[in-house]
């Protein structure tokens, strides 16, 4: 199998600020596994956050071209031979991933839920995340978003409260998650959630620090509203410490390294009781499709980050209503923009 690789800069629709930071436009490589008479397609979407950048994705790449072999279906050993020659760099590997997985469905004339065994109609609704303003633009954001039954907010300012407040008055019906992104002290985080507790929030992203699962905990142990654990829980080892101290956790593919390991952390949560929503980062809609393609496993979606761009080199999954309608065609079912 061959490997090809393309970078290219999303743009923003807005500037998207969360608690660490700003970001205008995201670079993401896109991956091509050519085998015989089928190309599959993946994406990596660095994060320096997990120690990736695209020099480190594209330097993964050029190794990773070495070890593919040439059966496309023999991703387990694909993915040993990945682990053996470079540890982490999971965006790297979830390119490749996801790649491999189009590449079966393409061959077999299939799109993956079929070939994963799942129903398209069990796809939940995506959130939509509005990125940390003042409550002016907060409410401005909520209005031009009300298409979309569920927000994400991000939080991590002064101005949490009021920017809940802000957008409760002008979308009232709306489900309403928090993330924040370890922004918060556990006890500011106690406080802070106690204080939100009126708006009908449906559950509390990352409220501390990723290391402070006893600080997570006492969260959880003094809220009422459900935490959900996504820094603390980057892969499937991970699952087993953050029993008792969240509620569930967020996986994203970026993180994991790609379809294979979010399946496994999947079964893995379930079999300790955790919720599960599968989530994102700022991506084009080639790699929120392959994750789309997971969704009816899970109780949540956020995978809205081609919706927060205006450049999407493809199209895959659409929204309607908020819910996620996954394509028909084999493999992904992405397709490149004209």
């Amino acid at each position: 199998m061959q490997i090809t690789s393309t970078r290219h800069e999303l743009k923003l629709t807005t500037p998207f600020r969360i608690s660490r930071g700003v970001e205008y436009t995201v670079p993401i490589i896109t991956v091509a596994i050519q085998h015989g008479e089928h190309t599959g397609y993946g994406e990596a979407s660095p994060d320096e956050y997990y120690g990736e950048s695209p020099e480190t994705v594209l330097a993964c790449l050029a190794r990773f071209s070495e070890l593919l072999g040439d059966d496309p279906f023999a991703i387990e050993d694909i993915t040993r031979r990945l682990n053996k020659s470079i540890r982490l760099n999971p965006a790297a590997k979830a390119a490749v991933d996801m790649a491999l997985y189009d590449l079966m469905g393409k061959i077999l004339g299939v799109p993956l839920y079929k070939l994963l065994g799942l129903s398209a109609a069990k796809t939940p609704r995506t959130s939509f995340t509005l990125g940390i303003d003042n409550p002016a633009q907060m409410a401005k954001k909520a209005l031009a978003a009300r298409g979309y039954p569920i927000y994400k907010v991000k939080v991590g300012t002064r101005h949490d409260l009021d920017n809940i407040k802000a957008i409760h008055e002008v979308a009232p019906t709306t489900i309403i998650r928090v993330d924040a992104n370890t922004a918060w002290s556990p006890k500011e985080a106690i406080r802070m959630i106690h204080a939100l507790t009126p708006y009908h929030i449906e559950f509390v992203e990352q409220p501390s620090a990723a290391h402070d699962l006893a600080g997570l905990k006492l969260i959880r142990e003094n809220v009422d509203i459900p935490i959900m654990a996504d820094e603390s829980c980057v892969t499937v080892e991970d699952i087993p410490r953050i029993v008792g101290c969240v509620d569930g956790i967020v996986l994203k593919l970026m993180k994991c390294g790609g379809l294979r390991h979010a399946l496994k952390m999947i079964s893995v949560a379930r079999a300790h009781n955790l919720k599960i929503m599968l989530g994102c980062m700022i991506e084009s809609s080639l790699a929120i499709t392959a994750a789309a393609h997971l969704t009816p496993l899970v109780d949540y979606a956020d995978l809205d980050g081609n919706l927060l761009i205006n450049n999407d080199p493809y199209e895959g999954v659409k929204v309607i209503d908020g819910k996620l309608i996954l394509p028909e065609t084999p493999g992904l079912g992405i397709k490149k923009r004209v």
